[in-house]
């Protein structure tokens, strides 16, 4: 009985000390980060011709796994070499969130890639990360019609591949 009420006094610091830890957690905002690009080529993935594009617009999406309903919980317009970056607050526990393409501003950029056209993020700390910086995967828009030097390009890349996907 004495031990247990000794032990009481313990506890209770313990407790104490780590609640300005939880609430600094649970406060503090996801940063997302990632970049839009324009695939010249039309290869559904980034080359040596891929152009990164400045001014295009992201948003950051979850969707609730039982009920289905989206929510916009960031936006961003990409800077320099086409990257973003979106601070998301709250901790999105078991909901489905990504980042998609939103629109670009390049005339001939337009259609989004549809295998590049969200990336998935992870918007909990319940998944054992410690870090709040999170980085989503290029996103990317088809250039309407290919650049010359293409199939070129599409010979490099298969060189030691198969020959007859050209």
């Amino acid at each position: 009985m004495e031990m247990a009420r000794s032990s009481v006094p313990l506890i209770a610091v313990l407790c104490v000390s780590l609640l300005p830890l939880a609430a600094m957690a649970a406060g503090t905002p996801f940063h997302i980060e990632g970049c839009v690009y324009c695939d010249t080529c039309r290869f559904g993935f980034e080359t040596i011709a891929t152009k990164y594009i400045i001014g295009a617009r992201v948003r950051i999406v979850c969707k609730d796994r039982v009920t289905l309903k989206k929510e916009v919980v960031g936006e961003a317009v990409t800077g320099r070499g086409g990257k973003y970056k979106v601070a998301v607050k709250g901790d999105r526990q078991d909901q489905q969130c990504f980042a998609e393409l939103v629109g670009s501003p390049l005339r001939k950029c337009q259609v989004p890639d549809p295998g590049r056209s969200t990336a998935t993020v992870i918007l909990t700390r319940s998944n054992g990360a410690a870090s709040t910086r999170h980085f989503a995967n290029a996103m990317g828009f088809f250039r309407e019609e290919p650049l010359r030097g293409c199939a070129a390009l599409r010979r490099y890349y298969l060189a030691d591949g198969d020959s007859r996907a050209i």
